[in-house]
């Protein structure tokens, strides 16, 4: 008895034709592998200069949109942040509706307000807000809420030597250093244009890390000490500098 199988006509039709054969070069994965390998062959270096170039195309997008690498100039943050420090801005914090908040740390362009560069100082005051320096004991108050700064000003200064007394225009901050005695902030331009305000359309993000040194990285946090701060006075958040 003949036992081995016989292929039927199923089978048979089931199977790829020579012509199919001849047609699988020509699928879309072919395809691309070999305009992959075209242009790996045209470009110098092929392979590996085209992964930089996508590296370098990231990175470019990642600090145009995202994140910023911002190197601290000067020691108006000391003691949190020190000179050469490298910290990471987020640059999407205040995008799709979110605003800078009290005690924030945010990088913004100072151009026409405070000089031409960009700078780093701390959130005191927001749009609205009355701030005033200082109550009987010494303490920058935001409306009319005394604040513990003791947290992060630098050992030995005072909240502030200059006394000021602002309301905040609506759309912009009011913005000091932690290190007070060696600072140029709001307090130094109360009398050039803007009135020592910053727009918020000029900030250009929240540095959220220090990233460099290594021994010296962390995450930076907004501090307690302005959370029982009330909210602006209906009257003056709505008012314009």
């Amino acid at each position: 008895m003949d036992t081995e199988a016989q292929p039927t006509e199923r089978d048979r039709s089931s199977r790829p034709t020579d012509s199919e054969d001849a047609s699988e070069p020509g699928r879309p994965e072919e395809r691309s592998r070999f305009a992959l390998s075209r242009v790996t062959e045209w470009v110098p270096g092929g392979r590996i200069t085209l992964t930089l170039l996508a590296c370098l195309l990231f990175l470019l997008l990642l600090s145009t949109f995202v994140l910023r690498p911002f190197q601290i100039p000067s020691g108006s943050m000391e003691q949190g942040l020190r000179i050469g420090d490298r910290v990471l801005v987020n640059k999407l914090a205040y995008r799709f509706g979110a605003e800078p908040q009290r005690g924030d740390i945010v990088v913004f362009d100072g151009t026409g307000y405070f000089g031409h560069a960009d700078y780093i100082k701390r959130v005191v005051g927001v749009g609205g807000d009355h701030v005033v320096c200082c109550d009987e004991e010494g303490r920058i108050q935001v409306n009319g809420r005394p604040v513990d700064e003791s947290g992060f000003l630098y050992p030995g200064d005072s909240p502030s030597t200059v006394p000021f007394d602002v309301v905040v225009p609506v759309g912009t901050l009011f913005l000091l250093g932690d290190h007070r005695a060696d600072s140029s902030d709001s307090r130094d331009h109360l009398g050039s244009p803007g009135g020592g305000m910053i727009p918020v359309d000029e900030v250009i993000g929240r540095a959220d890390w220090i990233v460099w040194p290594f021994g010296h990285a962390t995450r930076l946090h907004r501090p307690d000490a302005y959370a029982r701060v009330p909210a602006a006075a209906a009257g003056r958040a709505g008012a314009h500098g």
